[in-house]
């Protein structure tokens, strides 16, 4: 998924979902996709109900945690790992993974520091700088 609208990423968790649920075949990435669905089962009902929630817009300043953002982050996440890059993060995570004996409490800190070096882009309208994403992993190993 190189680039996808907010409507194709939440789409293809949907059809990952309903595959899954009618027992068809999956790709390798929605096989990817549909570990991050299990590892959320608060977030299933949602999936259930693309009508309601394909356009449903979350508000942070609301206190609303966008499922379909959760979910991407982590398969950003999972695919930066399997193919080690920015270069480093996967040793990174390996440390994280040793200190907090918890793969998925690994992933959230990871995805922090994803989210921190995104907002820094964002913010500076400069492109994601590895260096701040390294920089946060670094002080969350300590």
């Amino acid at each position: 998924m190189f680039n996808p609208s907010r409507d194709q990423a939440r789409q293809f968790l949907f059809d990952t979902w309903h595959k899954y649920r009618q027992r068809e075949m999956l790709s390798a990435m929605e096989d990817m996709a549909l570990e991050v669905i299990l590892l959320h089962p608060e977030y299933q009902a949602v999936l259930e109900n693309a009508e309601y929630y394909r356009d449903k817009d979350y508000l942070a300043e609301m206190g609303d945690t966008n499922p379909f953002l959760h979910m991407s982050m982590h398969i950003a996440i999972m695919e930066q790992l399997s193919i080690d890059q920015p270069v480093g993060i996967r040793q990174r995570f390996e440390r994280l993974l040793k200190k907090t004996r918890d793969e998925h409490t690994a992933m959230h800190q990871v995805m922090e520091c994803l989210a921190e070096m995104i907002w820094q882009a964002q913010r500076n309208q400069l492109p994601p700088d590895a260096s701040v994403y390294f920089e946060c992993l670094d002080r969350r190993e300590n």
